[in-house]
């Protein structure tokens, strides 16, 4: 697994919402049974409203979605099967978001 790797997203009940997750969890604490990862989001569903900072919005297979770092969460690694892509160009507009979160700034 590597960290910015793109996953369906295994649950169904909320896939429709948040087809996607990203794995921003680093590779010197893969051996963990969990993967820390963030939803991308379907723009349209948000109403387009982008938090400054925070829920940058991401362009992935030419569809809008909005990176939702608050709503980051750890789920088992098993749940992740095959990375369907990769956002590791976006490493420092991710990382960014991550900042803000934690820091404010």
């Amino acid at each position: 697994m590597a960290q910015f790797d793109v996953y369906s997203n295994p649950r169904r009940t909320t896939q429709k919402i948040f087809p996607y997750l990203v794995d921003i969890q680093n590779p010197v604490i893969e051996h963990l049974a969990t993967r820390i990862v963030i939803p991308l989001g379907m723009l349209d569903r948000f109403k387009h409203q982008t938090l400054k900072g925070l829920a940058p919005e991401i362009d992935y297979k030419g569809v809008k979605y909005i990176l939702l770092v608050p709503q980051l969460a750890s789920i088992p690694a098993k749940s992740l099967k095959n990375p369907i892509g990769s956002l590791s160009h976006l490493r420092d507009e991710i990382i960014a978001s991550l900042d803000f979160a934690i820091t404010g700034i």
